[in-house]
């Protein structure tokens, strides 16, 4: 993307009283339900400030997740800075996936919401392709350190064991809040296995 197509200095209070309002309608309204007027009102700042900080709709949905991505990686490069083991790895990966789950289950909806807007936008789409391919480098120079340390094995390419691990936690993410009732500590036990054969290479 072009350098002047992206949103504007996003620091201060009132562009983050915005990204959240979004973020909140997103979670109730869904993507296309939520418009300009609603945001604005409820970040409590006019209509015209949207437009200056963002420019369209779209773009705040990536800054939103642009900017809980970021969270989320960090909280997961804290998790993982103190695993010594494999195990301790998959421990982290998994207690990410579950704290995702059960305290921020609008992230999930907030990502396929993105992904939905991108297949119909391809300027959007753009944006979405780098935000996934800056996040998938990031995790995929986790992985490369952490077996330089020996803590891991990787099965493939550290970048082919990120994406796999990526598809396995979004569709496993997707389908708990789909059956919220379902017990899935058969399918999470599956997907740990999953994993451990991904990161424990033996051959």
């Amino acid at each position: 993307m072009e350098a002047a197509s992206k949103p504007r200095d996003l620091a201060g209070d009132k562009a983050q009283r915005i990204v959240n309002a979004m973020r909140d309608s997103v979670a109730r309204r869904g993507a296309a339900g939520s418009t300009f007027d609603h945001v604005a009102r409820e970040a409590g700042v006019s209509r015209g400030l949207l437009h200056y900080y963002f420019g369209t709709k779209e773009r705040l949905l990536v800054e939103v997740v642009r900017r809980d991505t970021d969270i989320r990686m960090a909280m997961l490069d804290a998790a993982l800075a103190d695993a010594h083991t494999a195990d301790d790895f998959i421990d982290a990966l998994l207690r990410s996936l579950e704290d995702l789950i059960q305290n921020d289950p609008d992230f999930v909806t907030l990502w396929f919401e993105l992904f939905t807007v991108a297949r119909r936008n391809e300027e959007i789409g753009a944006e979405v392709a780098e935000l996934t391919r800056r996040t998938r480098e990031h995790v995929s120079e986790l992985l490369e350190a952490k077996q330089s340390e020996g803590v891991v094995r990787l099965h493939d390419e550290a970048d082919a064991v990120t994406t796999v691990l990526f598809a396995l936690g979004d569709g496993i993410a997707m389908r708990i809040l789909v059956e919220p009732e379902r017990d899935f500590s058969e399918t999470l036990r599956a997907g740990v296995a999953c994993a451990r054969a991904l990161l424990t290479d033996s051959g």
